[in-house]
Protein backbone atom coordinates (compact mmCIF):
# COMPACT_ATOMS: atom_id res chain seq x y z
CA UNK A 1 0.00 0.00 0.00
CA UNK A 2 1.40 3.61 -0.60
CA UNK A 3 2.28 5.77 2.09
CA UNK A 4 -0.22 8.31 2.42
CA UNK A 5 -3.64 6.09 1.39
CA UNK A 6 -4.90 6.53 5.30
CA UNK A 7 -5.65 10.46 4.22
CA UNK A 8 -2.29 12.21 3.63
CA UNK A 9 -1.93 14.25 7.03
CA UNK A 10 1.23 15.63 7.48
CA UNK A 11 0.67 16.24 11.22
CA UNK A 12 0.47 20.14 10.32
CA UNK A 13 -2.89 20.30 12.38
CA UNK A 14 -3.80 21.97 14.92
CA UNK A 15 -4.45 19.71 17.90
CA UNK A 16 -7.61 21.21 18.92
CA UNK A 17 -8.96 21.09 14.99
CA UNK A 18 -7.94 17.37 15.09
CA UNK A 19 -9.91 16.76 18.18
CA UNK A 20 -12.87 18.38 16.64
CA UNK A 21 -12.87 15.96 13.92
CA UNK A 22 -13.38 13.58 15.75
CA UNK A 23 -16.84 14.36 16.11
CA UNK A 24 -17.45 14.56 12.21
CA UNK A 25 -18.63 11.48 11.08
CA UNK A 26 -22.11 12.13 13.27
CA UNK A 27 -22.87 14.44 10.93
CA UNK A 28 -21.73 14.09 7.90
CA UNK A 29 -23.21 12.12 4.91
CA UNK A 30 -24.12 8.22 5.39
CA UNK A 31 -23.42 8.98 9.44
CA UNK A 32 -26.00 5.93 9.69
CA UNK A 33 -23.28 3.99 7.93
CA UNK A 34 -19.85 5.59 9.49
CA UNK A 35 -22.03 4.58 13.34
CA UNK A 36 -22.36 1.03 12.15
CA UNK A 37 -18.60 0.85 11.33
CA UNK A 38 -17.41 2.43 14.47
CA UNK A 39 -19.80 -0.02 16.46
CA UNK A 40 -18.47 -2.83 14.91
CA UNK A 41 -14.98 -1.58 16.24
CA UNK A 42 -16.13 -0.63 19.83
CA UNK A 43 -18.33 -3.86 20.35
CA UNK A 44 -15.42 -6.14 21.97
CA UNK A 45 -11.65 -5.32 22.93
CA UNK A 46 -8.67 -4.85 20.82
CA UNK A 47 -10.96 -5.08 18.02
CA UNK A 48 -8.71 -5.60 14.68
CA UNK A 49 -11.17 -5.67 11.67
CA UNK A 50 -10.29 -5.52 7.82
CA UNK A 51 -12.91 -3.96 4.86
CA UNK A 52 -14.41 -7.10 4.25
CA UNK A 53 -15.20 -8.14 7.85
CA UNK A 54 -16.53 -4.97 8.15
CA UNK A 55 -19.20 -5.81 5.15
CA UNK A 56 -19.80 -8.94 6.20
CA UNK A 57 -20.34 -8.00 9.59
CA UNK A 58 -22.91 -5.15 8.85
CA UNK A 59 -24.37 -7.74 5.99
CA UNK A 60 -25.70 -10.00 9.25
CA UNK A 61 -27.74 -6.93 10.69
CA UNK A 62 -29.15 -6.04 7.25
CA UNK A 63 -27.13 -3.31 6.61
CA UNK A 64 -25.53 -3.07 2.58
CA UNK A 65 -22.31 -2.33 2.40
CA UNK A 66 -20.13 -3.36 -0.26
CA UNK A 67 -16.19 -3.67 1.03
CA UNK A 68 -14.73 -0.96 -1.47
CA UNK A 69 -18.09 1.05 0.23
CA UNK A 70 -16.70 -0.03 3.76
CA UNK A 71 -13.33 0.76 3.45
CA UNK A 72 -13.48 4.07 2.42
CA UNK A 73 -15.51 4.60 5.42
CA UNK A 74 -12.96 3.07 7.60
CA UNK A 75 -10.04 5.61 5.25
CA UNK A 76 -12.44 8.74 6.41
CA UNK A 77 -12.73 7.77 9.30
CA UNK A 78 -8.43 7.00 10.06
CA UNK A 79 -8.16 10.43 8.29
CA UNK A 80 -10.46 11.62 11.48
CA UNK A 81 -8.10 9.75 13.81
CA UNK A 82 -11.28 7.47 15.22
CA UNK A 83 -9.68 4.39 13.60
CA UNK A 84 -5.70 3.76 12.64
CA UNK A 85 -4.43 1.27 10.61
CA UNK A 86 -3.20 -2.00 12.31
CA UNK A 87 -0.85 -3.80 11.64
CA UNK A 88 -0.71 -7.07 9.11
CA UNK A 89 0.88 -10.34 9.04
CA UNK A 90 1.96 -10.70 5.43
CA UNK A 91 2.29 -14.02 4.95
CA UNK A 92 -1.37 -15.59 4.28
CA UNK A 93 -1.75 -18.83 3.02
CA UNK A 94 -4.42 -18.31 0.28
CA UNK A 95 -5.71 -15.07 -1.59
CA UNK A 96 -8.89 -14.82 -0.06
CA UNK A 97 -6.88 -14.42 2.88
CA UNK A 98 -4.75 -12.20 1.77
CA UNK A 99 -7.87 -10.16 0.64
CA UNK A 100 -9.07 -10.06 4.43
CA UNK A 101 -5.45 -8.93 5.67
CA UNK A 102 -5.38 -6.24 2.82
CA UNK A 103 -5.94 -3.29 4.78
CA UNK A 104 -6.44 -3.68 8.76
CA UNK A 105 -7.77 -1.05 11.05
CA UNK A 106 -8.57 -0.77 14.62
CA UNK A 107 -10.46 2.34 16.97
CA UNK A 108 -8.16 5.02 18.69
CA UNK A 109 -8.61 5.96 22.39
CA UNK A 110 -10.06 9.28 21.53
CA UNK A 111 -12.30 7.50 18.53
CA UNK A 112 -13.70 4.80 21.40
CA UNK A 113 -14.46 7.43 24.07
CA UNK A 114 -16.08 9.85 21.06
CA UNK A 115 -18.24 6.66 20.00
CA UNK A 116 -19.51 5.56 23.46
CA UNK A 117 -20.78 8.93 24.01
CA UNK A 118 -22.62 9.48 21.07
CA UNK A 119 -24.04 6.09 21.31
CA UNK A 120 -25.19 7.20 24.89
CA UNK A 121 -26.32 10.28 23.63
CA UNK A 122 -28.41 8.45 21.20
CA UNK A 123 -30.01 5.96 23.17
CA UNK A 124 -30.54 8.83 25.80
CA UNK A 125 -34.19 9.42 26.73
CA UNK A 126 -35.73 13.03 26.87
CA UNK A 127 -37.55 12.64 29.94
CA UNK A 128 -36.19 13.04 33.73
CA UNK A 129 -32.80 11.40 35.27
CA UNK A 130 -33.39 10.51 38.75
CA UNK A 131 -30.21 11.71 40.62
CA UNK A 132 -27.85 9.58 42.87
CA UNK A 133 -28.97 11.06 46.36
CA UNK A 134 -27.74 7.65 48.42
CA UNK A 135 -24.20 8.62 47.37
CA UNK A 136 -23.92 11.81 49.48
CA UNK A 137 -24.51 8.84 52.84
CA UNK A 138 -21.99 6.42 51.30
CA UNK A 139 -19.51 8.87 50.79
CA UNK A 140 -19.59 10.62 54.12
CA UNK A 141 -18.81 7.30 55.41
CA UNK A 142 -15.98 6.21 53.12
CA UNK A 143 -14.10 9.88 53.66
CA UNK A 144 -14.53 8.75 57.52
CA UNK A 145 -12.95 4.99 56.92
CA UNK A 146 -10.32 7.75 54.84
CA UNK A 147 -9.27 9.46 57.40
CA UNK A 148 -8.82 6.68 60.31
CA UNK A 149 -6.39 5.06 57.71
CA UNK A 150 -4.35 8.06 57.23
CA UNK A 151 -4.47 9.40 61.16
CA UNK A 152 -2.41 5.87 62.07
CA UNK A 153 0.15 5.79 58.08
CA UNK A 154 1.86 2.49 59.56
CA UNK A 155 -1.62 0.58 59.72
CA UNK A 156 -2.78 1.63 56.62
CA UNK A 157 -3.95 -1.05 53.52
CA UNK A 158 -3.03 0.42 50.76
CA UNK A 159 -5.48 -1.29 48.25
CA UNK A 160 -8.18 -0.92 50.52
CA UNK A 161 -7.20 2.81 50.47
CA UNK A 162 -7.25 2.98 46.43
CA UNK A 163 -10.66 1.34 46.18
CA UNK A 164 -12.03 3.76 48.83
CA UNK A 165 -10.77 7.24 47.36
CA UNK A 166 -11.97 5.62 43.80
CA UNK A 167 -15.23 5.08 44.83
CA UNK A 168 -15.72 8.55 46.68
CA UNK A 169 -14.36 10.39 43.33
CA UNK A 170 -16.63 8.05 41.17
CA UNK A 171 -19.70 8.42 43.21
CA UNK A 172 -18.83 12.48 43.42
CA UNK A 173 -18.81 12.84 39.66
CA UNK A 174 -21.77 10.32 39.19
CA UNK A 175 -24.11 12.29 41.82
CA UNK A 176 -22.77 15.50 39.99
CA UNK A 177 -23.82 14.51 36.53
CA UNK A 178 -27.24 13.00 37.76
CA UNK A 179 -27.81 16.38 39.64
CA UNK A 180 -27.06 18.59 36.28
CA UNK A 181 -29.13 16.10 34.39
CA UNK A 182 -32.02 16.85 36.57
CA UNK A 183 -31.81 20.65 36.79
CA UNK A 184 -31.42 20.69 33.02
CA UNK A 185 -35.06 18.70 32.86
CA UNK A 186 -36.58 20.77 34.88
CA UNK A 187 -35.09 24.17 33.20
CA UNK A 188 -36.89 22.80 29.34
CA UNK A 189 -40.08 21.87 31.62
CA UNK A 190 -40.41 25.17 33.29
CA UNK A 191 -39.59 27.47 30.22
CA UNK A 192 -43.01 25.85 28.93
CA UNK A 193 -45.82 28.39 28.46
CA UNK A 194 -48.36 25.81 28.21
CA UNK A 195 -47.79 23.77 31.13
CA UNK A 196 -51.44 23.59 32.73
CA UNK A 197 -54.00 21.07 33.95
CA UNK A 198 -52.96 17.43 34.60
CA UNK A 199 -49.25 17.93 33.47
CA UNK A 200 -48.95 20.70 36.02
CA UNK A 201 -50.21 18.91 38.62
CA UNK A 202 -47.72 15.86 38.02
CA UNK A 203 -44.94 18.61 37.50
CA UNK A 204 -45.80 20.24 40.75
CA UNK A 205 -45.76 16.68 42.54
CA UNK A 206 -42.25 16.14 41.04
CA UNK A 207 -40.47 19.63 42.05
CA UNK A 208 -42.17 19.72 45.37
CA UNK A 209 -41.78 16.16 47.13
CA UNK A 210 -38.63 14.66 44.57
CA UNK A 211 -36.68 18.44 44.38
CA UNK A 212 -37.51 18.16 48.71
CA UNK A 213 -36.24 15.18 49.34
CA UNK A 214 -32.74 16.28 47.39
CA UNK A 215 -32.32 19.38 49.17
CA UNK A 216 -33.35 17.48 52.37
CA UNK A 217 -30.41 14.52 51.64
CA UNK A 218 -27.89 17.03 50.52
CA UNK A 219 -28.56 19.01 53.62
CA UNK A 220 -28.05 15.95 55.92
CA UNK A 221 -24.87 14.67 54.53
CA UNK A 222 -22.69 17.88 52.93
CA UNK A 223 -21.93 18.90 56.12
CA UNK A 224 -20.70 15.59 57.12
CA UNK A 225 -18.76 15.24 53.71
CA UNK A 226 -17.06 18.42 54.44
CA UNK A 227 -16.11 17.75 57.74
CA UNK A 228 -14.14 14.99 56.64
CA UNK A 229 -12.23 17.04 53.26
CA UNK A 230 -11.18 19.58 56.37
CA UNK A 231 -10.32 17.02 58.79
CA UNK A 232 -7.87 15.01 55.90
CA UNK A 233 -5.85 18.32 54.77
CA UNK A 234 -3.62 17.77 58.29
CA UNK A 235 -2.72 14.07 56.64
CA UNK A 236 -3.50 14.24 53.33
CA UNK A 237 0.18 13.50 52.54
CA UNK A 238 0.09 10.26 53.73
CA UNK A 239 -2.95 9.25 52.03
CA UNK A 240 -1.21 10.41 48.65
CA UNK A 241 1.99 8.86 49.73
CA UNK A 242 0.22 5.22 50.03
CA UNK A 243 -1.37 5.49 46.80
CA UNK A 244 1.56 6.17 45.26
CA UNK A 245 3.18 3.31 46.51
CA UNK A 246 0.83 1.04 44.42
CA UNK A 247 2.39 -0.23 40.75
CA UNK A 248 1.14 2.03 38.34
CA UNK A 249 0.84 2.76 34.56
CA UNK A 250 4.27 4.36 33.18
CA UNK A 251 4.52 5.64 29.47
CA UNK A 252 7.45 4.13 27.42
CA UNK A 253 8.14 7.32 25.68
CA UNK A 254 7.91 9.07 28.76
CA UNK A 255 4.20 11.51 28.24
CA UNK A 256 2.20 12.02 31.10
CA UNK A 257 -0.51 9.21 32.05
CA UNK A 258 -4.20 10.01 33.13
CA UNK A 259 -4.21 8.63 36.67
CA UNK A 260 -6.86 7.61 38.45
CA UNK A 261 -9.14 10.73 40.40
CA UNK A 262 -7.63 10.74 43.86
CA UNK A 263 -4.14 10.44 43.36
CA UNK A 264 -3.20 13.39 43.06
CA UNK A 265 -3.25 16.62 45.56
CA UNK A 266 -5.67 19.28 43.08
CA UNK A 267 -8.23 16.58 43.30
CA UNK A 268 -8.66 16.63 46.87
CA UNK A 269 -8.90 20.23 46.22
CA UNK A 270 -11.72 20.40 44.08
CA UNK A 271 -13.66 17.91 46.44
CA UNK A 272 -13.61 20.18 48.78
CA UNK A 273 -14.13 23.29 47.38
CA UNK A 274 -17.58 21.77 45.35
CA UNK A 275 -18.37 21.52 49.23
CA UNK A 276 -17.31 24.57 50.70
CA UNK A 277 -17.12 27.25 48.15
CA UNK A 278 -13.38 27.95 47.92
CA UNK A 279 -12.41 31.57 46.36
CA UNK A 280 -15.27 33.42 47.39
CA UNK A 281 -17.77 30.96 44.73
CA UNK A 282 -20.96 29.40 46.02
CA UNK A 283 -20.91 25.62 47.30
CA UNK A 284 -22.45 23.01 45.01
CA UNK A 285 -25.01 22.15 48.15
CA UNK A 286 -25.54 26.60 47.62
CA UNK A 287 -26.21 25.80 44.39
CA UNK A 288 -28.46 22.71 44.38
CA UNK A 289 -30.61 25.12 47.17
CA UNK A 290 -30.85 28.25 45.34
CA UNK A 291 -31.87 26.32 42.11
CA UNK A 292 -34.80 24.98 43.66
CA UNK A 293 -35.99 27.91 44.94
CA UNK A 294 -35.65 29.13 41.13
CA UNK A 295 -37.78 26.37 39.68
CA UNK A 296 -40.43 27.14 42.33
CA UNK A 297 -40.80 30.59 41.72
CA UNK A 298 -40.77 29.98 38.34
CA UNK A 299 -43.49 27.29 39.30
CA UNK A 300 -45.35 29.45 40.95
CA UNK A 301 -45.47 32.24 38.22
CA UNK A 302 -47.36 29.76 36.54
CA UNK A 303 -49.95 29.42 38.69
CA UNK A 304 -50.32 33.14 38.99
CA UNK A 305 -50.43 33.09 35.47
CA UNK A 306 -53.48 29.96 34.90
CA UNK A 307 -55.29 31.86 38.01
CA UNK A 308 -55.04 35.14 36.25
CA UNK A 309 -58.89 35.87 34.67
CA UNK A 310 -57.10 37.51 31.87
CA UNK A 311 -54.49 35.04 31.11
CA UNK A 312 -54.35 32.94 27.95
CA UNK A 313 -56.52 29.77 30.31
CA UNK A 314 -55.64 26.23 30.02
CA UNK A 315 -53.17 24.45 27.70
CA UNK A 316 -53.87 23.25 24.44
CA UNK A 317 -50.94 21.10 23.85
CA UNK A 318 -53.31 18.12 24.46
CA UNK A 319 -55.58 19.61 21.73
CA UNK A 320 -53.29 20.14 19.20
CA UNK A 321 -51.46 16.35 19.51
CA UNK A 322 -54.95 15.39 18.87
CA UNK A 323 -55.31 18.05 15.74
CA UNK A 324 -51.91 16.92 14.16
CA UNK A 325 -53.16 13.20 14.95
CA UNK A 326 -56.56 14.41 12.76
CA UNK A 327 -53.86 15.72 9.86
CA UNK A 328 -51.55 12.67 9.73
CA UNK A 329 -54.32 10.53 8.99
CA UNK A 330 -56.33 12.74 6.74
CA UNK A 331 -56.39 13.85 2.65
CA UNK A 332 -54.77 16.78 1.40
CA UNK A 333 -57.99 18.23 0.51
CA UNK A 334 -59.17 17.09 4.13
CA UNK A 335 -55.78 18.98 5.90
CA UNK A 336 -56.36 22.45 3.97
CA UNK A 337 -59.85 21.84 5.10
CA UNK A 338 -59.17 21.01 8.70
CA UNK A 339 -56.50 23.82 8.78
CA UNK A 340 -58.98 26.57 8.11
CA UNK A 341 -61.54 24.96 10.55
CA UNK A 342 -59.40 25.33 13.20
CA UNK A 343 -57.08 28.02 13.16
CA UNK A 344 -59.62 30.21 11.00
CA UNK A 345 -57.05 30.61 8.12
CA UNK A 346 -59.08 31.57 5.19
CA UNK A 347 -57.34 33.50 2.58
CA UNK A 348 -56.80 36.84 4.04
CA UNK A 349 -59.06 39.69 2.16
CA UNK A 350 -58.31 43.86 2.37
CA UNK A 351 -61.91 45.71 2.25
CA UNK A 352 -61.08 48.77 0.33
CA UNK A 353 -63.66 51.86 1.00
CA UNK A 354 -62.73 53.50 -2.39
CA UNK A 355 -60.94 56.68 -3.13
CA UNK A 356 -63.24 58.92 -1.53
CA UNK A 357 -62.57 57.62 1.49
CA UNK A 358 -60.32 60.00 4.24
CA UNK A 359 -58.36 57.74 5.25
CA UNK A 360 -57.56 54.46 2.93
CA UNK A 361 -57.60 51.04 4.29
CA UNK A 362 -54.92 48.57 2.30
CA UNK A 363 -56.18 47.36 -0.59
CA UNK A 364 -56.32 43.39 -1.77
CA UNK A 365 -53.71 44.42 -4.21
CA UNK A 366 -51.48 45.70 -1.56
CA UNK A 367 -48.40 43.38 -0.73
CA UNK A 368 -48.01 42.06 3.05
CA UNK A 369 -44.33 43.68 3.13
CA UNK A 370 -45.90 47.26 1.51
CA UNK A 371 -48.97 46.62 4.08
CA UNK A 372 -48.77 48.80 7.55
CA UNK A 373 -48.15 46.88 10.17
CA UNK A 374 -50.42 46.29 13.49
CA UNK A 375 -49.57 47.03 16.54
CA UNK A 376 -49.76 44.72 19.74
CA UNK A 377 -49.67 45.89 22.88
CA UNK A 378 -46.48 45.67 24.93
CA UNK A 379 -48.22 43.22 27.75
CA UNK A 380 -49.16 40.56 25.37
CA UNK A 381 -45.81 41.09 22.82
CA UNK A 382 -43.01 40.56 25.90
CA UNK A 383 -45.29 38.82 28.58
CA UNK A 384 -47.75 36.81 26.74
CA UNK A 385 -50.74 38.51 28.78
CA UNK A 386 -53.84 40.35 27.89
CA UNK A 387 -54.09 42.18 31.22
CA UNK A 388 -54.70 45.78 31.44
CA UNK A 389 -51.30 47.59 33.54
CA UNK A 390 -51.45 50.49 35.18
CA UNK A 391 -54.00 53.27 36.57
CA UNK A 392 -57.63 53.11 34.80
CA UNK A 393 -58.16 55.94 32.11
CA UNK A 394 -60.44 58.97 32.90
CA UNK A 395 -64.13 58.35 31.48
CA UNK A 396 -64.16 60.47 28.53
CA UNK A 397 -67.07 63.20 28.39
CA UNK A 398 -69.37 62.01 25.71
CA UNK A 399 -70.94 65.71 25.09
CA UNK A 400 -68.95 66.23 21.88
CA UNK A 401 -69.15 62.75 20.67
CA UNK A 402 -73.32 63.42 20.84
CA UNK A 403 -73.21 66.25 19.57
CA UNK A 404 -70.70 65.01 16.07
CA UNK A 405 -73.76 62.15 16.02
CA UNK A 406 -76.38 64.61 16.40
CA UNK A 407 -74.87 66.65 13.70
CA UNK A 408 -73.81 64.11 11.05
CA UNK A 409 -77.63 62.52 11.61
CA UNK A 410 -79.03 66.25 10.27
CA UNK A 411 -76.80 66.38 7.25
CA UNK A 412 -78.04 62.65 6.56
CA UNK A 413 -81.52 63.91 6.72
CA UNK A 414 -81.09 66.92 4.96
CA UNK A 415 -79.13 65.23 2.10
CA UNK A 416 -82.48 62.56 2.09
CA UNK A 417 -85.00 65.34 2.28
CA UNK A 418 -83.34 67.31 -1.05
CA UNK A 419 -83.01 63.73 -2.82
CA UNK A 420 -86.46 63.40 -1.86
CA UNK A 421 -87.75 66.26 -3.35
CA UNK A 422 -85.81 65.97 -6.15
CA UNK A 423 -87.18 62.80 -6.65
CA UNK A 424 -91.06 64.20 -6.56
CA UNK A 425 -90.10 66.92 -8.92
CA UNK A 426 -89.30 64.65 -11.58
CA UNK A 427 -92.47 62.79 -12.34
CA UNK A 428 -92.22 60.50 -15.34
CA UNK A 429 -88.98 58.68 -15.26
CA UNK A 430 -87.68 57.09 -18.21
CA UNK A 431 -85.08 59.28 -19.56
CA UNK A 432 -85.10 61.77 -16.44
CA UNK A 433 -81.28 62.85 -15.06
CA UNK A 434 -81.37 62.30 -11.40
CA UNK A 435 -78.17 62.75 -8.86
CA UNK A 436 -77.04 59.37 -7.17
CA UNK A 437 -78.29 60.48 -4.18
CA UNK A 438 -82.27 60.70 -5.76
CA UNK A 439 -81.08 57.26 -7.49
CA UNK A 440 -80.51 55.52 -4.44
CA UNK A 441 -83.55 56.85 -2.99
CA UNK A 442 -85.40 55.25 -5.87
CA UNK A 443 -83.90 51.89 -5.75
CA UNK A 444 -85.05 51.70 -2.57
CA UNK A 445 -88.81 52.75 -2.92
CA UNK A 446 -88.58 50.70 -6.26
CA UNK A 447 -87.17 47.32 -4.35
CA UNK A 448 -90.00 47.78 -1.63
CA UNK A 449 -92.82 47.86 -4.51
CA UNK A 450 -91.16 44.42 -5.63
CA UNK A 451 -91.84 43.26 -2.64
CA UNK A 452 -94.93 43.29 -2.62
CA UNK A 453 -95.50 42.35 -6.32
CA UNK A 454 -92.67 40.61 -7.45
CA UNK A 455 -94.98 41.28 -11.34
CA UNK A 456 -97.20 44.24 -10.75
CA UNK A 457 -100.57 44.02 -12.86
CA UNK A 458 -101.34 47.47 -11.65
CA UNK A 459 -100.14 50.74 -10.23
CA UNK A 460 -98.04 49.69 -6.92
CA UNK A 461 -97.43 52.72 -4.78
CA UNK A 462 -94.95 53.42 -2.23
CA UNK A 463 -94.65 56.04 -0.40
CA UNK A 464 -92.02 57.61 2.14
CA UNK A 465 -93.76 60.16 4.57
CA UNK A 466 -90.96 61.60 6.33
CA UNK A 467 -89.73 62.41 2.73
CA UNK A 468 -92.85 63.11 1.14
CA UNK A 469 -91.68 61.42 -2.08
CA UNK A 470 -94.31 58.81 -3.54
CA UNK A 471 -93.01 56.24 -6.61
CA UNK A 472 -95.89 54.75 -8.54
CA UNK A 473 -94.14 50.75 -10.37
CA UNK A 474 -96.53 49.74 -12.94
CA UNK A 475 -95.25 46.78 -15.57
CA UNK A 476 -95.00 47.61 -18.76
CA UNK A 477 -93.85 46.79 -22.36
CA UNK A 478 -91.10 48.85 -22.69
CA UNK A 479 -88.01 50.10 -19.91
CA UNK A 480 -87.38 52.79 -18.12
CA UNK A 481 -83.86 54.16 -18.09
CA UNK A 482 -82.56 56.37 -15.41
CA UNK A 483 -79.09 58.64 -16.28
CA UNK A 484 -76.99 59.93 -13.72
CA UNK A 485 -73.18 61.09 -13.13
CA UNK A 486 -71.46 57.81 -12.54
CA UNK A 487 -73.88 56.24 -14.56
CA UNK A 488 -77.24 54.49 -15.98
CA UNK A 489 -79.69 52.80 -14.78
CA UNK A 490 -81.87 50.57 -16.69
CA UNK A 491 -85.00 48.78 -15.20
CA UNK A 492 -86.55 45.96 -16.84
CA UNK A 493 -90.67 45.82 -18.23
CA UNK A 494 -91.28 48.69 -15.75
CA UNK A 495 -92.61 51.82 -16.01
CA UNK A 496 -91.93 54.11 -12.97
CA UNK A 497 -93.55 57.63 -11.76
CA UNK A 498 -92.45 59.94 -9.03
CA UNK A 499 -94.84 62.36 -7.35
CA UNK A 500 -95.63 64.03 -3.79
CA UNK A 501 -96.97 61.47 -1.38
CA UNK A 502 -100.33 63.35 -1.42
CA UNK A 503 -100.80 63.22 -5.08
CA UNK A 504 -103.86 61.42 -6.06
CA UNK A 505 -102.93 58.10 -7.83
CA UNK A 506 -103.21 57.65 -11.58
CA UNK A 507 -107.34 56.66 -12.33
CA UNK A 508 -107.83 56.60 -8.74
CA UNK A 509 -109.89 59.17 -6.13
CA UNK A 510 -108.16 62.19 -4.37
CA UNK A 511 -105.46 61.14 -2.46
CA UNK A 512 -105.85 62.02 1.36
CA UNK A 513 -103.43 63.89 3.34
CA UNK A 514 -100.44 62.23 4.62
CA UNK A 515 -101.36 62.84 8.26
CA UNK A 516 -105.10 62.02 7.65
CA UNK A 517 -103.99 58.02 5.91
CA UNK A 518 -101.95 57.41 8.86
CA UNK A 519 -105.07 57.92 11.04
CA UNK A 520 -107.38 55.88 8.75
CA UNK A 521 -104.80 53.36 9.28
CA UNK A 522 -103.42 53.38 12.59
CA UNK A 523 -105.48 50.14 13.32
CA UNK A 524 -103.19 48.35 10.03
CA UNK A 525 -100.61 45.91 10.70
CA UNK A 526 -97.53 47.82 9.49
CA UNK A 527 -94.36 48.57 10.71
CA UNK A 528 -94.33 52.72 11.65
CA UNK A 529 -91.93 54.87 10.44
CA UNK A 530 -88.48 54.90 11.09
CA UNK A 531 -86.02 57.53 12.21
CA UNK A 532 -84.58 58.22 9.17
CA UNK A 533 -87.62 58.08 7.04
CA UNK A 534 -90.79 56.22 7.09
CA UNK A 535 -92.14 54.09 4.10
CA UNK A 536 -95.23 52.36 3.58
Amino acid sequence: MEEGYFGGEDGSEDELDERRDLFRYVTADNAAEYLAVMDQFTQTLLTDLSAAEVSEALAKRGIALSPEDAEARCASLVRWKNLMPSARDPRVPTVAALRHTRARFQVTRLGGTVHRQVTKVLQMRDGAREVARELLGSMAALLSKILRQAQHPRTIDAEALAADATTVFTNQAYFADSIRDFYAYLSSVLVRYDLAGEEYASFKGLLLEYVHLIDTDVSRHSPAVLKCLEDLQPVLDHVLNALDSLPGLASADGTPVERLPGRQYNDWAELQAWYSGADGGMSGPAQLRAAAESALGQLLTNARRMLTPGGTGGARRSDLMHLAGLFAQASVEEAHRGFAAAFGAYPARHVSFGPEEADPRDTASTSWWDAGPVDVPVSLRERGTRTARGRTARVPDPGMDIARLQEEAAQELAARQTAGAELAAAGALDGAHLTPSARDLLLELVSMALAKELRPSQVVRVEDVDLHVAVDVAESETDTVIRSDDGDTTFLCLALKACAADEARPGGPPAKSAAAELSADADEDRQPPSAAGGVR
